[in-house]
Order: structure tokens, then sequence, then C-alpha cells
């Protein structure tokens, strides 16, 4: 009998192949001395991030104090039982908690990467999560469902480029590393699976009102199929020549900094 009983409800496949276990952990750059893992499960990836910290002295969590560089957080009760259970020398690191309403200040000082196998009916708020906190989320490697990691690392122009697109790539470029078949999961889903990493770029403020930006993004695509001058009608644009010229546009040719441009062209 596995370990841990998938629940439907978690949306849990949990990934039973270690090679790819453990070319997800490598995909990791590590660009700060904390990492967060993200829906442990089984600890497939675990075993992998803790042989990390082991023989980096840099990674090493701390037992005491508010600071620890390895954390794991999952819902499942059963899967934070059984991880205390396995690796009962690291019991402080595996915490019952939602990521979705995680407060990073309580437990790292500064930046710190996240991986997981991200649970497939949250992987978006997972990401909008991530948005609130790009200044101290540097990197994140993930799993998640194929369609959505394509739609994330789609270009403009791309019938598959999104919300999730624009708004994640205003902060990080993105990299598509590899597919997962079902097979390797218990149980398999019905889709497959993808690797991405998602790396900071040198955005350091975005040149407009960050919430008019997720507003303008997010109305635009609500309707993509309609150009922007009728999706933004009920925004008060500036028209210039360019605008004009975007507005003609459907919301998926558009780059991160035309969407600036539009926002800064809404009158207030």
């Amino acid at each position: 009998m596995y370990p841990v009983r998938a629940k439907k409800h978690l949306g849990q496949h949990f990934l039973n192949d270690e090679n790819i276990a453990k070319k997800i952990t490598e995909s990791l750059n590590l660009p700060c001395d904390a990492v967060l893992e993200v829906g442990p499960g089984t600890g497939v990836l675990t075993k992998y991030l803790l042989q990390m910290i082991e023989t980096s002295p840099a990674l090493q969590y701390k037992n005491s104090g508010i600071i620890r560089q390895f954390l794991t957080l999952d819902v499942d009760r059963d899967s934070i039982a059984y991880l205390k259970e396995t690796y009962p020398e690291h019991a402080e690191i595996f915490r019952e908690a939602d990521f979705l309403r995680f407060k990073p200040e309580e437990f790292f000082k500064g930046c710190f990467s996240v991986i997981g196998n991200f649970p497939y009916n949250i992987s978006s708020q997972i990401f909008f999560k991530v948005l609130d906190h790009v200044n101290q989320i540097p990197e994140v490697v993930c799993m998640l469902q194929k369609e959505v990691a394509e739609r994330i690392a789609a270009p403009p122009g791309s019938k598959t480029y999104g919300i999730l697109s624009v708004l994640l790539q205003a902060w990080y470029n993105i990299e598509y590393l590899f597919t997962v078949e079902p097979h390797l999961f218990i149980p398999p889903p019905k889709v497959r699976s993808a690797v991405i990493r998602l790396s900071r770029n040198t955005t350091t403020e975005l040149g407009c009102d960050p919430v008019l930006f997720k507003t303008v993004v997010k109305t635009a695509f609500n309707q993509r199929r309609k150009t922007l001058r009728n999706a933004l009608k009920s925004l008060n644009i500036t028209l210039s020549d360019k605008m004009n010229e975007l507005l003609d546009k459907r919301a998926e040719r558009l780059s991160v900094a035309d969407f600036v441009y539009i926002t800064n062209s809404i009158e207030k």
C-alpha cells in the first residue's frame, strides 16, 4: 500500500519516479539560501532537497528563532504526519499549513526559492500568491498541468498566451523544462504534466499602477475574441496614434510593455 492515500478533493497525484524527482530538484538554481517546498506529499522531492541541504552549509536550516532555511508546507495532515515519521530528525521543517495563507515574513528573513508539485486545482492561485511576493521569491520550480505550463510560458501572439502569461512574465523569465507523462504518478492524472522554472527578471517597478495593470490585463483577456477597443470600452482611455494601433489588436497580441502603456493611458 502507498504510504499516503491521494485525496481527490486536494487534487493529489503523487509522483512515483525517482529520476524525474531528482531532475526537478536539480532544476533549482538557488539564488538565495532558503527553500520552501509546497505540497511535499509523500516526500519524493523532499528526499533530494534534504540531500542538497545536508551537503550545502549555506542551505542548512536553523532549529531556533523564526529563520528556517528549508520549510515544507502541506494542507494534508496525513502527508505531514508521514514525513515527520519518516524524517524525525527534521520534524521541525514539516508544517501542516496552506501556502495560500502563508506569511513568508514569519519564517524567512530574506528571499527564498519555491519548489513543488502543485495541485492542479489551485495552481493558478499559487501563482497569484507568488505575485504578491515577487521581491521575496526570485525563483519557482514547479510541476503542474501541461496545458497551464504552456500557457504561462507562451509568448505574445500565441493562442495560449493569457492573463497569467502577462502577469508572471512582467516579473519573471519563464522556461518550459520538460514534460511528465501520466503513468509516472499514483494515481495517474487524466492529463500530462510539465515542469517549468520562473526566474526573476530585472524589473524592479512596472512603471504603472500595479493594481490597475492587473485590472487591464484581466479585462482584456476576459473578452479575448474582441479587439481591445471593445474589450476595454468601459475604461476611460486617452487616445493617441500608438493607442489606436494597440486598441485594434486582440489581447493575445500585446506584450507586457504594451499593457503597461495602456495602463498609463487610462484617465484616473
